[in-house]
């Protein structure tokens, strides 16, 4: 590869593998995004580039401003990123429903953070609501830009790439897309980008099973971290999926260590997920056909939790 002239040229070109050992015979081939790639560990990379270079170009960010932003941790990495390689600079609310990896993170890239605190490390429509509120407020500042992300469109066209480079390296033979729904932007983003190649593509969205509000149930805790935020995002658009699957919190942690130890894949809670959800669309469609997924990001932001320490 070529020498990338910034940090935030190294993100996206992902890999794709093929998990091999979790898949049962007589299933779909399954290959998932390798999105620990980006520069942070991360696939919120593509959306914080994204979201930061659209607002510059219509001039809602200048430089010496601030950016600020509500996150569960991912997100906030990646703008925390993005702002230290554009020198902008960052207020981030966060709690400590999330791992404190994210936070140290965060914080080494510059960020200021702001605490929500959480009931017993619980997510749920409440705690997003009120850091919500706070990132309002913050943004009421002078010279300080709200990325917003429950409502940036821009966040979703950072996606589109993720889409085409999923139908370039199967050379076109994807059949399904499963994925977590979080803020839904980068579930929308790389199913439009691959259904301008294939219309048919079958696109089933996850969520987690003690909050599964897309499936019309009630909203709840849960403690699967970047997914499942009480509530339907504003930009989630029901009509663009096919299918909504809820896989369970220890469902979800359960796969996790069995793709660390059976796959050698290191990720975290969300990607549990996806590959629980993957693997029963790939049950079902059988073994001619090819079912793409996402590892979301790296195990090592989930350390001091108990996701591997069982």
């Amino acid at each position: 590869m070529p020498v990338a002239p910034d940090v935030l040229s190294a993100i996206g070109n992902t890999p794709l593998v093929q998990l091999r050992k979790l898949v049962p015979p007589r299933s779909a081939r399954v290959v998932a995004k390798l999105e620990s790639a980006n520069p942070t560990g991360s696939m919120k990379d593509r959306m914080a580039r994204s979201a930061i270079e659209a607002a510059e170009a219509r001039g809602s960010l200048r430089a010496g401003g601030t950016v600020v932003e509500y996150t569960g941790g991912s997100t906030g990495v990646s703008i925390a990123l993005v702002c230290a390689a554009k020198g902008y600079g960052l207020e981030i609310v966060y709690s400590d429903a999330f791992t404190e990896e994210k936070r140290l993170t965060m914080h080494a890239l510059g960020a200021h953070l702001t605490i929500v605190p959480s009931e017993e490390k619980r997510i749920n429509e409440a705690l997003i609501r009120r850091m919500i509120e706070t990132a309002r407020e913050i943004s009421t500042r002078p010279g300080v830009f709200w990325t917003d992300q429950l409502n940036n469109h821009d966040a979703i066209t950072g996606y589109h790439a993720l889409g085409e480079e999923l139908w370039t390296q199967t050379d076109g033979g994807i059949d399904a897309l499963v994925h977590v729904v979080g803020t839904a932007h980068s579930i929308h983003g790389a199913a439009r980008a691959l259904r301008t190649h294939k219309p048919a593509l079958h696109v089933v969205a996850v969520e987690p099973a003690e909050s599964a509000v897309l499936s019309g149930g009630p909203s709840g805790s849960h403690r699967i971290e970047g997914i499942g935020i009480g509530f339907a995002p504003p930009l989630w658009h029901a009509d663009e999926v096919d299918e909504i699957m809820t896989v369970a919190t220890d469902d979800a942690k359960a796969m996790a260590r069995r793709l660390a130890r059976e796959e050698g894949i290191f990720a975290g809670t969300s990607t549990g997920a996806n590959v629980v959800a993957a693997l029963r669309v790939a049950e079902r469609l059988g073994s001619a056909a090819t079912v793409a997924t996402i590892i979301v990001d790296s195990g090592l932001r989930y350390l001091s939790t108990d996701l591997y320490r069982g």
